[in-house]
């Protein structure tokens, strides 16, 4: 099993900044994939950044050139950061990682983090 604890969620104004994280209970080595998805009320839940590959990280068209993805290895956290927010942006951003049982490749979710661009 692996535990994902998000935090750093919350409301800012459009144009501003976020970070939220993302710590695994196992290392993150023993992952396959790392990254974060969203969902917004009615839509649903979309990539927005991940770490596959190891370094190789893929984006979500709408955020290329305003979020970022990064890792400390030594922490077991990923962070997303966002800039220039806008108020598409606002969803419930959810951690993911991956990582193989035997041979079957098994997802695992945070439980989410709230995140609203709002004048």
């Amino acid at each position: 099993q692996v535990q994902l604890v998000e935090s750093g969620g919350g409301l800012v104004q459009p144009g501003g900044s976020l970070r939220v994280s993302c710590a695994a209970s196992v290392s993150i080595f023993s992952l396959n994939a790392m990254g974060w998805y969203r969902q917004a009320p009615g839509d649903q839940r979309e990539l927005v950044a991940v770490f596959s590959s190891g370094s190789k990280t893929n984006y979500a068209d709408s955020v290329k050139g305003r979020f970022t993805i990064s890792r400390d290895n030594a922490k077991n956290t990923v962070y997303l950061q966002m800039n220039s927010l806008k108020a598409e942006d606002t969803a419930v951003y959810y951690c993911n990682v991956k990582r193989y049982q035997g041979l079957a490749l098994i997802d695992y979710w945070g439980q989410g983090t709230q995140v609203t661009v709002s004048s």
